[in-house]
């Protein structure tokens, strides 16, 4: 399994490599991340529950679904390489939050929301 810093080094020398370096600014690949959610939201709006669980079972379906994770774990990726992040800390440091905010005891089957953290 590769990781994400070899992905980013892999991005960087993509956007290199033709120059879009000057388009790829935090603003830039922000709204195009925007877009990709949006086309993967497209793929499973109209589905009804068990269809968006079995949206995988379908290989056409399956690879569109796929082809539009990628494409947003491709650009949050090269946004979080440009300004710094560490995604996988940033991830477990905010699931450390949650685990704080949303103790299992008071919100097991409960969607509702907690409140700030002090």
């Amino acid at each position: 399994m590769q990781d994400i810093g070899t992905l980013a080094a892999r991005l960087r020398d993509f956007a290199a490599e033709r120059d879009w370096e000057q388009f790829h600014t935090p603003k830039n690949l922000a709204m195009a991340l925007s877009g990709e959610v949006g086309e993967l939201v497209a793929e499973l709006q109209w589905l009804t529950p068990e269809e968006s669980w079995a949206v995988m079972d379908d290989a056409e379906a399956a690879a569109r679904v796929r082809s539009e994770m990628a494409d947003v774990f491709i650009y949050l990726t090269r946004l979080s390489d440009l300004l710094g992040v560490d995604l996988l800390d940033a991830a477990h440091r905010k699931l450390d939050e949650g685990e704080r905010r949303y103790d299992a005891a008071t919100y097991r089957g409960s969607a509702r929301k907690a409140p700030p953290l002090q």
